[in-house]
């Protein structure tokens, strides 16, 4: 019976070997070793001779001799993954693997009984785009991690969850609209987030002197939003922040059912400007966050954790924008 072959691992021995040259030079260029007087022609022959026999560097050994992985490890909610999310995380990937790092994402289930991957994978970073579930943090120090964002000591990731809704109800309220509710979605994966935009609209109904908001999570159907609709109707709502886009259309959707004119008899926002705000009929009033450069942003503040720079300060085009489209309109 034929016995398995198996094929050893090229080393920087086998380069120097074949060069007729020391160890050491060939571990110096390999490894980048800074403060050594290697010419530039040394360093060339042992990076063709190094791909010529298939050296591949020893993962473990390397990130053991610098202190890093080059691993980002960005632990993600259970949320679905909708294009916005894609565009970000993909736009974080390309920039970090720019710049010498992977992106790993992972999403952390209550009743998982795996180990954590920022114990197995050793981390130079790991971060999150919300807040931190209790106890995360420490768990994550537990295991030698210790640069994490954001910060748990001083969060700031709830400040991207409540822009949104600050401007939607100015936005209605500035139109006119005294009678306006908030609605949110069903989904459970999403709570958490619905509560952080939901208490934003309250926040800013308050300060705009309209009381508490009426409010309701809405499931993707007619039913589900033609039912709370009629009793907001009953009760003289006039306008609707909405969650996201998919929960402004349902609600349009049902509206129009209902023979109500969009926006002549109720005006409704989205939040997120999917591409289907646009293509709506009537096309959606929404909230824009330009998710590409909040990629982007992230792998830079990833970054400057790392290798120790400042921290970079938000541009004011990715903050969110009011996009008005028909769905909104003046009382």
């Amino acid at each position: 019976m034929p016995q398995p072959t198996t094929t050893r691992r090229v080393t920087a021995s086998d380069i120097a070997r074949s060069l007729g040259i020391s160890r050491a030079t060939v571990g110096f260029v390999l490894n980048d070793t800074p403060g050594q007087t290697i010419s530039e022609a040394t360093r060339v022959r042992v990076l063709d001779e190094a791909k010529r026999l298939g050296y591949r560097p020893h993962i473990a050994a390397r990130a053991l001799a610098s202190g890093r992985t080059h691993i980002v490890l960005l632990v993600l909610p259970d949320w679905p993954l909708d294009f916005n999310l894609r565009r970000n995380i993909e736009e974080a990937s390309l920039a970090l693997d720019e710049a010498g790092y992977a992106l790993i994402t992972y999403t952390p289930h209550p009743t998982g009984q795996a180990r954590p991957l920022w114990e197995t994978l050793e981390p130079d970073l790991v971060m999150s785009m919300t807040p931190w579930a209790t106890g995360r943090p420490e768990s994550i120090r537990s295991a030698g991690v210790t640069r994490i964002i954001p910060d748990p000591e001083h969060p700031t990731a709830e400040e991207w969850s409540e822009e949104g809704p600050v401007l939607q109800v100015r936005h209605l309220h500035d139109l006119g609209h005294r009678e306006i509710a908030f609605a949110g979605s069903a989904d459970p994966r999403v709570a958490d987030l619905v509560r952080l935009r939901r208490r934003a609209a309250d926040q800013t109904a308050a300060a705009l002197g309209l009381g508490s908001l009426p409010t309701a999570d809405i499931e993707l159907t007619d039913a589900s939003a033609g039912t709370e609709l009629a009793e907001w109707r009953d009760r003289g709502v006039t306008a609707i922040a909405a969650y996201n886009d998919d929960v402004a259309g349902a609600l349009v959707g049902a509206a129009l059912r209902m023979g109500l004119a969009i926006p002549g008899d109720l005006s409704v926002i989205g939040h997120d400007d999917t591409p289907l705000a646009a293509m709506f009929e009537p096309a959606l009033s929404t909230i824009h966050v330009d998710t590409a450069g909040l990629g982007r942003f992230f792998a830079e503040l990833a970054l400057s954790a790392v290798e120790g720079r400042p921290a970079p300060t938000v541009a004011p085009e990715l903050r969110a924008t009011l996009v008005e489209r028909a769905s909104t309109a003046a009382r």
